[in-house]
């Protein structure tokens, strides 16, 4: 009945999703002119698309081909194995490769409603703030329903699959052999939000710099040649390469969770039996929960409506209470079910634990990026005097950011640790954090729905702004763009709060499946050992080395496009005077070439580094005759994954939120404070928010998935590494 329940929910979901596009395609789709961008928009993230797609693919092949070997030919089989050599290696394989096609698919579905929700949000706008708005959000929720209920049907599938066919004999193992899943949707979404990062940045710099500071035209101007390229960058950055993001998100963590609840039954068999919990219902909690998450975020969605006088961003943040007030009712119904009468309140306050810390993150966020409060302002007051004091004033502002995310996931981890222990199992604190994760994970499609408003919104005001409509349908469509920049500022302090709880979540799964592999390993891991230590200074140096590779490849690009800008200008000029079109096709055409040649290498490092560091220090081990103070593999990777995931979460919180206020100090400069347009304050925040594009959109974001990618490679490659 579990199981039935989960896909049927996840089927419902989709089903949803389908309905919302139905509702979306059916609106208005405005004037010819307004179609003559949508279409140059949908064409160029289309193609790009397309050409990264399969660039990812021939890499996740060859991966794919690599973890078969390794497990059929290179390791040895354990006695300890969850299934015969050429099973576990089989199913790690197809479980990767299903992962990745999965995770693609999500990006990809989310992507082809946004650049068709564009154009009907500016056509909307020309009537009503109301119709804009449902428009926009129903356009970005289809990419939540399609990322979170996907993940569930696959975890569930794969589960239900191995079960039916009898591929290992206990059922606690099974989650084990799935691993895979969450590495391949891992794999897929750290290329994809690299790829879309560095397009969408690179356009976005070069657009910016030339056009307002140089040519001193307006955002969305249609003489700037990178215009486009631009507008494109929105789609396939923050939907496309966003809903890769939380797809694998929802992905690795419901694993984690399992493998965490079978070790969790295991311990407490005896106890469950007395209280009627069966087993498959304690293994399936994690993806029950979820399943009441995507309910909830439905109800959330079709509740958002507004009027002309009211901030949209009130509509959302109603639309987001509902949707956290019936994800918290579901975590009651779904521990009171399956975890017991006597045990199941304490978890059901871990999974409140996480809701309000999905609140909490999202408030915080909102504090130091939204321009109505001080962080922002003293970037924008900072300006006056030049790039140079506004640029040190976001890096303090994004240092400074970091305290209160910190304090609140401590809180959040200490708060459910504690309430796992005291729940009356035994060995409970790990998955009452697990639950907490869950419960941060329950809003996860509304959330990733307000996360593609924002280039939905953005798109459509591109798209009213080249089509020279009236000034009031303007106004509405730039009241719609700024809670969109919000709201994709909140899904990054969302994303990458959610990381950090699922990385204690996903640490504990490592250890519980090397235990399983390994018995005698001590559960521990030791930095007073000087293999572990080095392994943690590897973990942390990856960090700074991948952002590096991700930053560099923002600035190469736009120094292309750049140089491309300022030939047309200089080479035609009838494009200053609108009596000529500039070339956008070009733009398009560097900005693919760059992000697609430039994000191999910093993907390929994560994976080539963390595999390597195991597989060396595993040598090390065995070839120094295992004394006692050594360490293994698996104990080095630990300390590798520990702080390398710690240095991610604060330097992601620390490029998210200082990225995220430098584009607000502009926006609010623009709104006239300090001179407004065109001010001497104003072109120093645009030199700030261009220092601030690929710390947000291109390296902060990519570290998400960078964090989490750790977590699931380790589990997928612990094995070779013992």
């Amino acid at each position: 009945m579990e199981l039935s329940l989960v896909l049927g929910i996840s089927l419902f979901g989709l089903l949803f999703a389908l309905f919302l596009i139905r509702d979306v395609m059916k609106r208005d789709t405005g004037t010819a002119q307004m179609r003559e961008i949508s279409d140059a928009i949908k064409a160029g993230a289309q193609a790009f698309l397309r050409r990264q797609n399969l660039t990812i693919a021939y890499l996740a092949v060859a991966l794919a081909c690599l973890i078969y070997i390794l497990y059929a030919f290179v390791r040895t089989h354990n006695e300890h194995d969850p299934a015969s050599p050429g099973d576990l290696a089989l199913w790690t394989t197809l479980s990767f490769a299903f992962g990745a096609a999965c995770s693609v698919a999500a990006g990809y579905m989310g992507m082809w409603v946004a650049i068709r929700a564009n154009i009907r949000t500016a056509a909307g706008a020309t009537r009503s703030m109301n119709d804009a708005l449902q428009a926009a959000l129903r356009g970005g929720a289809v990419s939540g329903f399609f990322v979170v209920a996907m993940s569930l049907l696959g975890v569930a599938g794969l589960f239900a699959l191995v079960k039916s066919l009898g591929v290992t004999n206990d059922v606690t193992k099974i989650p084990l052999l799935i691993v895979g899943y969450g590495f391949g949707a891992s794999f897929v979404a750290l290329f994809a939000q690299l790829g879309g990062g560095i397009y969408t940045k690179a356009a976005d710099v070069g657009a910016d710099l030339v056009g307002k500071v140089e040519a001193g035209i307006p955002e969305d101007d249609p003489r700037n040649p990178a215009v486009i390229a631009d507008l494109v960058g929105d789609n396939v950055g923050d939907c496309a390469g966003r809903g890769a993001d939380l797809f694998e998100s929802t992905a690795a963590e419901n694993i984690g969770a399992m493998i965490l609840a079978a070790g969790l039954y295991r311990t407490n068999e005896s106890i469950f039996v007395g209280q009627n919990s069966t087993l498959l219902g304690v293994l399936l909690f994690p993806l029950i929960a979820r399943a009441f998450g995507i309910i909830a975020s439905m109800v959330g969605i079709m509740a958002v409506k507004t009027n002309e006088s009211e901030d949209p961003m009130k509509a959302l943040n109603r639309g987001y209470y509902i949707t956290a007030a019936l994800a918290m009712v579901g975590f009651f119904i779904a521990s009171r079910w399956l975890l017991g009468t006597q045990f199941y309140f304490n978890f059901f306050l871990c999974g409140v634990i996480g809701v309000l810390t999905s609140v909490a993150f999202v408030f915080i966020t909102q504090y130091y990026t939204e321009y109505r409060y001080r962080p922002v302002k003293s970037i924008a007051e900072a300006s006056q005097t030049g790039p140079a004091t506004n640029i040190i004033a976001g890096i303090a502002v994004g240092m400074e950011s970091t305290g209160y995310p910190i304090l609140v996931i401590s809180i959040a981890i200490v708060s459910a640790y504690f309430l796992g222990n005291h729940s009356g199992l035994n060995q409970a604190g790990l998955f009452g954090t697990a639950v907490a994760t869950m419960g941060m994970l329950g809003t996860a499609a509304y959330i990733l729905a307000m996360d593609t408003f924002g280039p939905i919104t953005d798109n459509a005001g591109g798209i009213v702004e080249m089509s020279r409509q009236s000034e009031a349908i303007r106004e509405k469509t730039d009241r719609l763009d700024s809670v969109g920049n919000t709201t994709k500022a909140l899904t990054k302090g969302y994303a990458v709060g959610s990381a950090a709880l699922a990385a204690f979540l996903l640490f504990g799964a490592y250890i519980d499946e090397v235990t399983n592999y390994m018995p005698s390993f001590e559960r521990a891991i030791n930095l007073n050992k000087p293999e572990v230590f080095v392994g943690a200074l590897l973990g942390a140096v990856l960090v700074f080395l991948f952002c590096s590779l991700a930053i560099k490849a923002v600035g190469g690009a736009a120094y292309s496009i750049i140089n491309n800008v300022r030939d047309q200008f200089k080479n035609n000029p009838g494009i200053m005077k609108g009596t000529a079109k500039p070339n956008y096709g070009e733009c398009v055409d560097i900005a693919t070439k760059a992000a697609l040649g430039k994000m191999v290498v910093p993907g390929l490092l994560v994976v080539g580094m963390t595999l390597g560091t195991g597989l060396v220090f595993r040598w090390l081990y065995y070839a120094s005759g295992q004394p006692k103070s050594g360490a293994t593999g698996a104990e080095v990777v630990g300390g590798y994954l520990m702080v390398g995931t710690i240095t991610g979460i604060l330097m992601a919180l620390f490029l998210n939120n200082g990225g995220g206020a430098w584009d607000n100090a502009k926006k609010y400069i623009e709104t006239g404070a300090y001179g407004g347009k065109r001010s001497e304050p104003h072109r120093a925040s645009v030199v700030g928010d261009t220092v601030g594009d690929p710390f947000k959109d291109t390296a902060g974001p990519s570290l998400h998935v960078l964090i989490k990618l750790l977590s699931t490679i380790t589990l997928v490659l612990a094995p070779l590494f013992l």
